[in-house]
């Protein structure tokens, strides 16, 4: 439901009753016509005072947070330029006995207040009736609450948020304990099959895997097959005659080069 901030009052500048006894009616619906009017312009004179006064302390408020933010700015260049990174005024040491950096701004606090409220809901509020007085029958509940709040309560929203804050914060605590509960079996899920791992490989029931080792290699039967001739090598299955093969192992050996 929309709340209308400011009303201009009167609504019907024309409706009204005549008294009795009047001889010109238009003449009187005609006056009255004119004072509804001259009433209307003086409420809406009195809202837009109002809205003026609200538009200069908003900006009086911005122009006090803008003057302070130039200040800093101001403060902060002449610091800069100050400063040499070529001497080291302070050591290691003394920045790590300094205190952390604390602003001096103060945070505002309490924005929808009594005090803050404007003042055409203000008026608007004292208007209105006020609640009747069922507080008298509090003593008399056999739950032992207030009977005033069954008509009106204002903390119901607040108390609302927090049971919903409450539920998320007990939600999200189970979430995290079923997930340690999970992690915590994977690892005993783990634990457990390296265990059966190294019981099996004592018991020698694991089949380990054979690594396959390189040949080591023979410089001197490499020469051989060097100094041999395509037709006489093992590829093609000739028989290598002994008094050949030492004489091309003579002559290819690194010792007559």
């Amino acid at each position: 439901m929309p709340l209308v901030k400011r009303n201009i009052e009167p609504r019907h500048l024309c409706r009204g009753e005549l008294p009795e006894g009047i001889g010109s009616e238009l003449e009187c619906v005609m006056n009255n016509t004119l004072s509804a009017i001259i009433r209307q312009l003086s409420s809406l004179s009195k809202h837009a005072e109002d809205i003026f006064g609200e538009l200069f302390n908003e900006a009086n408020i911005f122009y006090l947070r803008a003057s302070s933010l130039q200040d800093r700015i101001d403060r902060l260049a002449v610091k800069v330029t100050q400063l040499d990174s070529t001497v080291e005024e302070v050591s290691l040491q003394d920045i790590n006995m300094r205190k952390a950096f604390k602003s001096s701004t103060t945070q505002d606090q309490q924005v929808v207040s009594k005090s803050s409220v404007p003042n055409p809901v203000k008026e608007m509020y004292n208007l209105g009736d006020k609640p009747p007085p069922l507080s008298i029958l509090s003593p008399y509940r056999d739950d032992h609450k207030e009977a005033l709040k069954f008509y009106t309560d204002p903390s119901y929203f607040f108390d609302l948020w927090k049971e919903k804050m409450l539920q998320d914060t007990e939600d999200k605590r189970k979430e995290k304990r079923k997930q340690k509960v999970v992690q915590d079996r994977k690892s005993n899920q783990n634990k457990s099959t390296k265990q059966e791992e190294q019981r099996r490989c004592v018991d020698g029931t694991l089949q380990r895997e054979v690594k396959k080792v390189r040949k080591a290699r023979n410089r001197r039967q490499e020469w051989n097959m060097l100094a041999l001739d395509k037709e006489l090598r093992p590829d093609h299955r000739h028989t290598i005659h002994r008094d050949r093969g030492a004489s091309s192992e003579s002559s290819v050996s690194p010792e007559n080069r």
